[in-house]
């Protein structure tokens, strides 16, 4: 008779833990393009990065700058409407050099991530 209260009471904390891991979620850097740390002959056009989490678009930002510190984004980054996880920018037409992405990721919820990571674009082979 015992039995049926103890597994409500379980039952109960089991609900109420995984809505509490829901709530604190933060939102991570899944993967990007370009890839973090990569090297290539052919600039990117823009720079797309997909989070662990759906971001809020009013807070959330995606900066990225030469090896002079100028930023090298056209306009200013946006959450894609059809894959929330997904924040990206335009870039201007890139030289070669090293570029770093600086990115703040805020949930829906609020919680807010930050980092940054480079790529590097190499001069075009001779033809």
């Amino acid at each position: 008779m015992l039995l049926a209260p103890l597994t409500r009471i379980v039952l109960a904390c089991a609900i109420f833990l995984a809505g509490t891991a829901t709530a604190l979620a933060h939102a991570f850097l899944d993967h990007s393009d370009p890839g973090v740390g990569s090297t290539s002959t052919v600039p990117p056009t823009q720079v797309r990065v997909w989070f662990s989490e759906a971001l809020n678009p009013a807070l959330s930002s995606l900066i990225v700058t030469d090896e002079a510190g100028q930023q090298v984004g056209q306009g200013k980054a946006t959450v894609d409407p059809n894959a929330a996880t997904l924040l990206e920018v335009p870039l201007l037409p890139l030289a070669p050099g090293a570029y770093r992405v600086i990115w703040r990721a805020v949930t829906l919820d609020a919680h807010r991530t930050e980092g940054h990571f480079t790529f590097t674009v190499r001069p075009q082979p001779p033809r």
